[in-house]
């Protein structure tokens, strides 16, 4: 699972090809694991402390149209471009 940021110890992940709908994207800080819909920046899966959830929220939703281009490219080339992190 390709890692497309990494910021304050919070690695953003997706998957290859056959993932899949509705594009999302996969949080992993220690032991905590969710996932989080591009769309709506809805948590669907997992839980994550309340101080992390909202860095991945805000970092999402700067990256959202990134995000997305990377969701298609993954399942259609099995690329992607890295994205800045949360500074």
């Amino acid at each position: 699972m390709p890692t497309v940021s990494r910021f304050y110890g919070v690695s953003i992940l997706m998957y290859f090809k056959n993932e899949h709908n509705p594009p999302h994207f996969h949080v992993k800080y220690n032991e905590y694991v969710a996932s989080i819909n591009i769309d709506d920046l809805r948590m669907t899966e997992g839980k994550l402390p309340a101080r992390v959830k909202s860095m991945v929220l805000e970092w999402a939703d700067m990256h959202r149209d990134e995000l997305m281009q990377n969701w298609n490219k993954l399942q259609s080339l099995g690329k992607f471009d890295p994205i800045e992190p949360l500074e």
